[in-house]
């Protein structure tokens, strides 16, 4: 019997330092994300595509997240957009000549992560929060129009795990920068804020929604 006990003993000493590295190689839970991406906004604003030559301008964001549980991350985001036409001033409604029209919104969010492992390839996402909008329209010959206005946003996507198709660049970004993880995120936001204008024939109502749709890709790194 104490044979029997002296060898459970001696391979439970042998295994401890197995087990120790085994430890050692289990991925820690990441804390925080930063994402960096690019994508096309639709505004809801009437005739856009009359006075901008387009449905669509440009949209470039950046967000900084931290991980409540491995699912659940608050953060902020911000962003801006911008685009040149001729025609209607969007919060004035009126003719105006040449104008640049400028967007810059800041998020504050929520998102949920579907995440269950730490080598999960795809990962669906969906979140949303509060938003403050802040536009500035320049017209020529005119004064410049400043504002801000609060609404609220949502997005949803999906973000795929880039670590396997180069093993030696994540372990680079890992030992120089903490980067855990580097995704490719596709993503939809929708964004309603109501912002002031000045009421008109052409806009009889006094508020209008500056917000819209914006079709993102980008990268998302995890440290």
């Amino acid at each position: 019997m104490n044979t029997i006990k002296n060898l459970v003993l001696i391979i439970l000493f042998l295994m401890l330092p197995a087990a120790a590295m085994a430890a050692d190689l289990e991925p820690e839970r990441t804390r925080w994300s930063v994402e960096a991406k690019y994508g096309l906004f639709y505004p809801d604003i009437d005739n856009w595509s009359t006075n901008y030559g387009s449905d669509r301008t440009w949209d470039i964001a950046g967000a900084v997240g931290y991980k409540l549980l491995r699912q659940i991350e608050v953060g902020v985001e911000a962003g801006m957009m911008r685009d040149t036409g001729r025609g209607y001033a969007p919060t004035m409604g009126v003719l105006s000549g040449n104008v640049e029209y400028s967007l810059w919104p800041l998020n504050a969010y929520v998102l949920f992560r579907a995440v269950f492992s730490e080598r999960q390839w795809l990962v669906p996402y969906a979140g949303g929060g509060w938003t403050r909008m802040y536009y500035q329209e320049k017209i020529t010959g005119q004064s410049t129009i400043k504002g801000s206005a609060d609404g609220y946003h949502g997005r949803a996507g999906i973000q795929l795990r880039l670590d396997d198709l180069d093993v030696s660049a994540s372990n680079g970004l890992f030992m120089d920068f903490g980067i855990r993880h580097t995704y490719l995120i596709f993503e939809v936001e929708r964004t309603h804020v109501m912002a002031d204008a000045v009421p008109t024939v052409r806009n009889p109502s006094t508020t209008i929604n500056i917000g819209g749709t914006t079709y993102f890709s980008g990268f998302l790194f995890e440290f």
